[in-house]
């Protein structure tokens, strides 16, 4: 049944529905959803003034399953000629910043299109947005894909990004973050993002040394202190034993009284 109290959810059976047109009422919802499994009860936040919803419902159903169920057959309806979106509340998928600006979008590229297009690479944590004229519904030529990790948005730009796609060359990039100028995809996201996994070790990022510059000859010798060569006072150990000597080498001179055959002493 549709109900204006916030009642406490079973959020794992339960969807979020979003971008919905201000016609859109509570048994809309209901009449809408109750075709892919039983619902339990659907909630539209509502200002207490103007009695407006803000685009937003919640349709709770009676098991996880027939909210995956009901996620995967609707994610593409149109109410109103407005496309609506859908996410799940997971516990285990939240927005890491894996956020990704899609540009150069040709008209005929919709939310469908969009979703078989980057699925291939990642979960996604809703239904791909594309931004559109509030009045007409035509495209403004760019939309928004969030992945739930890194991983996937990063091979989802190397992929795609300059491809084609119904007779256009896309731009993918790490979207904007909100009243910034910063894109996701920093290194501080990445860190926490790794914290976040469960079960994951957390990440911390790596010190970085840097080496003190030798300004002068004293503080190099007292910086590195290179050993001496060993020194071999036996003269007989520097010589090769007598009768090998490489081609060119003279023997030296032996003691008297040790001479190897057919040598002569010295005069």
């Amino acid at each position: 049944m549709a109900s204006n109290l916030p009642q406490e959810r079973n959020h794992d059976a339960s969807l979020k529905v979003m971008d919905l047109d201000p016609m859109v009422t509570e048994s809309l919802i209901m009449e809408l959803f109750i075709q892919a499994a039983p619902v339990v009860k659907v909630f539209m936040p509502k200002d207490k003034l103007t009695q407006q919803h803000s685009g937003t419902a919640f349709v709770e159903f009676q098991s996880e399953a027939d909210a995956d169920y009901a996620l995967r057959i609707m994610r593409f309806i149109k109410l109103y000629g407005k496309q609506i979106r859908i996410k799940k509340k997971n516990k285990d998928k939240i927005d890491v910043g894996a956020n990704l600006f899609i540009g150069n979008l040709d008209q005929d590229v919709d939310e469908r299109i969009l979703d078989e297009t980057f699925i291939q690479f990642g979960a996604l944590l809703s239904t791909p947005k594309i931004m559109r004229d509030p009045d007409t519904g035509v495209s403004k030529g760019y939309g928004f894909i969030s992945f739930d990790n890194f991983a996937s948005s990063d091979a989802a730009i190397e992929a795609l990004d300059g491809q084609f796609l119904c007779n256009k060359p896309i731009s993918v990039s790490y979207a904007r973050k909100k009243d910034s100028t910063e894109r996701h995809g920093s290194q501080a996201e990445r860190i926490i993002a790794a914290s976040r996994v469960p079960g994951g070790p957390i990440v911390q990022p790596q010190p970085t040394y840097s080496v003190p510059a030798i300004t002068s000859f004293t503080q190099q010798k007292s910086a590195v202190s290179i050993p001496p060569p060993p020194v071999v006072n036996n003269h007989m150990q520097q010589q090769p034993p007598y009768g090998i000597y490489p081609p060119g080498m003279m023997p030296p001179n032996p003691p008297y009284g040790v001479y190897p055959p057919g040598m002569m002493p010295p005069q």
